[in-house]
């Protein structure tokens, strides 16, 4: 054999392995499956009753045990977003308490919260999250569907590039409050870890904090785990990027700029060689 077709040979060997390993690691992991979401695509904008929705989940289910620090209250009443009052606002902060100081004495104190704040932690300390759930501490919710995701592989992330799908953040993440099972039989699960056939490894210390009727929707939409998951998504989308409708907006409008300025350079062209033999 010569040594073209040795390397020839190997590369093949080599490409058949990668997929075999591609192919093994698809069938000990689930994918996520894929969400429509009102915010997708260039057009897309965030469903203002689905986000008051996700807020109030937020605070019913989730906020006992994950942090939102880079969110401040009065960005409730921001444009593109849940479309609070700022009335709203300033109530829902009022009913936090917020640690400021010192005071004229040096001492810390609590007082109530105000639209400027941010929303508190649920801990003193990291130390304090880690101890109240056995060494681990839970995520802060800031940028979580920007922060965690799965990898779609080829070709699915060259098709991603034409059709603009950035949802793998908020796909996992509502794939990953519903993907709670049994373990299947010789699975070893560590001491106090739920089985979740999205979460890698599938050992996950939070357990499921979703269950149907658990939270009141007063606008006729059924109170099930599948449309919670959904909408404390959206929410936490909103939360990680609350300026993406303007981004969207302004990415159509150089768009635009840029196909009406090539337009004018193309003509201008035209028109300054078309006196030139030649180059018309």
């Amino acid at each position: 054999m010569s040594g073209t077709s040795k390397i020839c040979a190997l590369a093949l060997a080599g490409a058949l392995a990668v997929l075999g390993i591609t192919a093994a690691g698809a069938e000990e992991s689930e994918i996520p499956p894929r969400v429509e979401w009102s915010f997708a695509g260039p057009f897309g904008i965030y469903d203002e009753a689905q986000l008051q929705r996700g807020f109030k989940i937020y605070r019913e289910v989730c906020q006992a045990c994950h942090a939102l620090s880079l969110l401040s209250f009065r960005n409730l009443a921001d444009p593109g977003g849940p479309g609070f009052s700022p009335a709203q606002v300033k109530a829902i902060a009022a009913e936090y308490k917020i640690t400021d100081g010192p005071n004229d004495q040096g001492e810390m104190f609590e007082r109530p919260g105000r639209p400027a704040d941010h929303f508190p932690s649920p801990y003193p300390n990291e130390q304090a999250g880690r101890a109240a759930h056995n060494g681990v501490l839970p995520p802060d919710l800031s940028v979580i569907t920007k922060a965690r995701g799965y990898e779609r592989g080829f070709p699915w992330f060259v098709f991603d590039i034409f059709t603009q799908y950035q949802e793998e953040g908020p796909d996992y993440v509502v794939a990953l409050l519903q993907g709670y099972e049994n373990p299947p039989p010789g699975f070893s699960m560590p001491e106090g870890a739920q089985y979740n056939k999205y979460f890698p490894g599938h050992a996950l210390q939070m357990p499921p904090i979703l269950t149907d009727g658990q939270v009141e929707y007063t606008d006729g939409t059924p109170a099930d785990v599948p449309h919670y998951a959904q909408d404390v998504t959206a929410f936490l989308q909103w939360a990680a990027e609350p300026h993406l409708v303007a981004r969207k907006r302004v990415g159509l409008q150089v768009m635009i700029f840029l196909v009406v300025f090539a337009g004018l350079l193309y003509f201008t062209k035209k028109k300054v060689w078309s006196s030139v033999p030649g180059h018309a």
